[in-house]
C-alpha cells in the first residue's frame, strides 16, 4: 500500500513542479495591491476586490437610444487611476482585471445581448497610443459569454478630448465622429468602455450601429463618473 501511494505521488510529481516553476514565473497578482493572488481570485485579492468603489445600483438611467446602461463602479480612487495608468501609462494588466469586472455585471444586462463593440479609437489615436483600451477590456467577456465583435464600424472622425467639456461640448464634440462600414447582423450591440459620464459618446455610437441595421444598443463600462466623483474622461 506504501510503495502504491510512493509510485503515485511519483507520477504526479512532474505535474506539480511544473505549476510551481509556472507560478514562479509568471505569478497571477493582484493588479492594485501587488499580492500574489489565488486561482479563485484571478487579477484582484480578495481585500482589494471589496475596498473598491462598487455601486449600489450599477444600473443607470439609460438615455435614448440606449436600451441598458451598466457600469459597476464609480469613477474614485483606485479605479480612476489604474484607468489612467491603463490608457496614458500602457498598463495592460489593469485590462483583464477590468475585464472581469465586466463580465461579473453582465447579469444586469438584458439576455438578448448577441454581440459586443468596443468604442473605436480614431487611426491616428490608436497608432500613437498603440492599443484600444476598449477593446482590451472586452477580451474577458468575449472569453466568458462568447460573444462575437462588430466589425466595420469605425471612428472616422479624430475628436479631441472629452476631458473638462461642458455635456453639450461633449455631444458637439461627438457628433458625426462614428460611421459604420456594413450592415450589421446583430441584433442587439453591447458598447463597452472604460468610463461613462454623460453618455454622449454613446448615444453617437448608438444611433449609428441602429441607423445601420442593430435592433437594441446597450452600453457597458467600468466605472461611471457620479455627482461626488472625479469628471473628466469618455463616454
Amino acid at each position: 500500500m506504501r510503495c502504491h501511494v510512493f509510485w503515485q505521488s511519483c507520477r504526479q510529481l512532474p505535474g506539480r513542479l511544473l505549476a510551481l516553476v509556472d507560478d514562479a514565473l509568471m505569478p497571477v497578482c493582484c493588479v492594485h495591491c501587488g499580492t500574489r493572488t489565488a486561482p479563485e481570485e484571478r487579477f484582484t485579492c480578495t481585500g482589494c476586490r471589496s475596498d473598491l468603489p462598487w455601486l449600489a445600483n450599477p444600473r443607470s438611467p439609460a438615455p435614448l437610444p440606449i436600451a441598458a446602461m451598466v457600469a459597476p463602479l464609480a469613477y474614485e480612487f483606485p479605479i480612476d487611476a489604474a484607468i489612467k495608468a491603463l490608457k496614458f501609462k500602457r498598463r495592460l494588466y489593469y485590462a483583464p482585471a477590468f475585464g472581469d469586472y465586466l463580465a461579473d455585471a453582465m447579469r444586469f444586462l438584458p439576455e438578448d445581448i448577441d454581440a459586443l463593440l468596443p468604442v473605436p479609437l480614431h487611426w491616428r489615436r490608436l497608432a500613437f497610443r498603440g492599443f484600444n483600451q476598449a477593446f482590451e477590456i472586452s477580451r474577458e467577456i468575449r472569453c466568458r459569454h462568447g460573444l462575437p465583435l462588430v466589425t466595420g464600424v469605425v471612428r472616422c472622425r479624430a475628436t479631441g478630448s472629452q476631458s473638462g467639456l461642458s455635456a453639450a461640448e461633449r455631444r458637439s464634440n461627438v457628433r458625426h465622429a462614428f460611421t459604420a462600414r456594413q450592415r450589421l447582423t446583430a441584433q442587439h450591440v453591447l458598447i463597452v468602455d472604460d468610463v461613462v459620464t454623460t453618455g454622449a459618446t454613446a448615444r453617437q455610437l448608438g444611433r449609428v450601429l441602429l441607423d445601420n441595421g442593430a435592433g437594441k444598443v446597450s452600453v457597458l463600462a467600468v466605472a461611471r463618473v457620479t455627482q461626488a466623483g472625479s469628471t473628466g474622461l469618455n463616454v
